[in-house]
């Protein structure tokens, strides 16, 4: 079940995300004059180690457009090679995403172009998705400022929790005979 739900979603998921992606690469020029010149070029983004139990994710692939925005390549239009290879540990999904919204960045491993590969990495290290700001233009400030606190909040309670896990499950695990 969590397979054929994943395939139906999966696609209206992956394009809001490209949505959100040229969102903030639209808001830093430096940030789109990096990726112009790597236009029709690809980069997928793999999920290194991901577990066995939970659905696959979809096709992280995306095509550089000649506006210097990402587009999402679907399922049918994998058959492209990657120009680009980011890998992303992936082993604990909950733990990735909890230090994902409290700004941290993931360990990965990039391999192919060595031109798109370091404005990748550039981009990896200094573009900044402003959430507070958008929320404010979305909802006002009396609204945007408690809520992202308590996103913040929650985001870092999650990461604290998932990064406890390890040590809870080794320590509630019965000794061995």
């Amino acid at each position: 079940m969590l397979h054929s739900l994943n395939a139906m979603l999966a696609p209206a998921v992956m394009e809001r995300l490209a949505l959100v992606v040229n969102h903030v690469l639209a808001a830093e020029p430096a940030a789109v004059a990096r990726l112009t010149p790597h236009a029709r070029r690809t980069i997928q983004l793999q999920m290194a180690n991901w577990p066995s139990l939970l659905p696959p994710p979809p096709l992280l692939a995306f095509k550089v457009t000649p506006a210097g925005m990402l587009e999402w390549h679907s399922e049918a239009d994998a058959s492209v090679d990657a120009d680009l290879l980011v890998r992303v540990h992936a082993a604990n999904p909950l733990l990735l995403m909890a230090r994902a919204m409290a700004g941290d960045k993931p360990a990965v491993e990039i391999d192919g172009d060595a031109q798109l590969a370091a404005d990748v990495n550039w981009l990896l290290h200094n573009l900044r998705w402003d959430v507070a700001a958008d929320m404010e233009r979305m909802f006002g400030p009396a609204v945007a400022y408690p809520l992202h606190r308590l996103a913040s909040a929650l985001a870092r309670g999650l990461r604290s929790a998932m990064e406890a896990a390890p040590g809870l499950a080794q320590r509630a695990r019965p000794p061995a005979p």
